[in-house]
């Protein structure tokens, strides 16, 4: 009996470490195959109107953009935070390069994405090097972007397109532009910037959201007397859905407020729009949710990827004001979701990019299933962030 004993116990041990050395193998290929995605955005060529947006692979080509776009930042923002993650000093070589090429934005008044551009660029630099040029840069963008705002809305205005429609568009995902507003008046001490953050912060939580926490993407004000005209969708799949993105924003975005605030209410806030995220019936079990919550094809409907990546970033935040170990969990699981094959571009694919299947702005029919350079960017904050606990 003793005998058997030894021999079942001799049986299960090799296949522990069978499954061990499997499991071993395995994170050894992802972490592998993450390195060849890192390269590509330290080869690719340096120019002044071709920051990489997103890409399409089939055949393989790469969208292209300038710096007025607003996702120019991101790639630069990439740079900065793989020089965080890897300590090789060829990143920064490439951030310090591409980071003036984005300089021209800080005087752009006609964007409300000055955060976007300018932190995600000169704001990583800065954290990086501390150079004073990369903070004159940050607070001129902020004079600039705190011009779009208005007395009587008490917001910023978001787009100046579709005129014909909207009289003064307020977006979800303009919350993510006021920490460039909040850290101006950490650099400078000019109370301003704050209060400009906090108004359109407070006027954002008045009217942006709906009972069950879930955010409306498109909130239109009467610019005279800051009178709601409208709530609807640009890129949901309609005025009354939860689009995932946009979930992701406001979870973010009012974490961020916390931050700087300690208001307690955009604490509230963020943890009942996480609730609703975190809570749905549509979200998968890997994590990565469909680009619409109320997509009519669910689940046939595309992923969004960059709407993981900045939950998941913003979720780790949220974890540490609230120790809750769901949001924590949640992170977790996004990164373990995306650290495979299904998810990581293939090492062959020369394009400066790291993960596949996120989704832009699906009405319009436009980068649908891609890799989005956004995508990456909160994927290297998550693993950042996950590296500070």
């Amino acid at each position: 009996m003793r005998k058997v004993l030894l021999l079942v116990g001799c049986f299960l041990f090799c296949l522990s470490c069978k499954k061990s050395n499997n499991i071993s193998s395995d994170l050894e290929e992802i972490n592998a195959l993450l390195e060849s995605r890192y390269k590509y955005l330290l080869s690719y060529p340096q120019d002044s109107l071709g920051f990489p947006r997103s890409a399409s692979l089939n055949p393989e080509h790469i969208v292209k953009v300038s710096s007025k776009d607003w996702t120019s930042g991101f790639f630069v923002g990439n740079l900065w935070q793989l020089y965080k993650l890897t300590n090789n000093k060829e990143f920064m070589k490439k951030a310090v390069n591409w980071t003036p090429l984005m300089e021209k934005e800080k005087n752009n008044k006609g964007t409300h994405d000055m955060g976007f551009k300018i932190l995600c660029s000169y704001g990583q630099g800065y954290q990086i090097t501390k150079n004073n040029k990369y903070k004159d840069v940050i607070v001129k963008s902020a004079k600039t972007l705190i011009t779009r705002f208005n007395d009587s809305v008490n917001s910023i205005r978001s787009w100046d397109f579709n005129k014909e429609t909207w009289s003064f568009p307020v977006i979800i995902d303009n919350m993510m532009n006021l920490e460039l507003l909040f850290e101006a008046t950490k650099i400078t001490g000019d109370s301003l910037y704050h209060k400009i953050a906090v108004k359109h912060a407070n006027t954002t939580l008045k009217n942006h959201f709906r009972e069950n926490a879930s955010t409306f993407h498109v909130v239109d004000y009467n610019p005279k007397n800051g009178a709601v005209r409208m709530k609807v969708t640009h890129q949901g799949y309609n005025n009354n859905s939860s689009w995932a993105r946009g979930q992701a924003w406001a979870i973010y975005g009012f974490t961020m407020a916390y931050r700087y605030t300690k208001n307690i209410n955009y604490l509230e806030q963020a943890k009942a729009t996480a609730y609703f995220y975190l809570h749905h019936k549509n979200l998968p079990k890997d994590a990565i949710p469909f680009w619409d919550f109320d997509a009519s094809n669910i689940p046939n409907e595309p992923r969004d990827v960059s709407a993981a990546t900045i939950t998941s970033s913003a979720l780790v935040e949220l974890y540490k004001y609230t120790k809750n170990r769901e949001y924590l969990n949640y992170s977790k699981k996004v990164i373990q979701t995306l650290k495979s094959k299904e998810y990581i571009l293939n090492s062959n694919l020369k394009v400066p990019f790291i993960l596949n299947h996120s989704t832009g702005n699906w009405p319009k029919n436009d980068e649908i299933d891609q890799p989005i350079v956004y995508a990456d960017y909160y994927f290297l904050e998550t693993l950042l962030r996950l590296n500070s606990i």
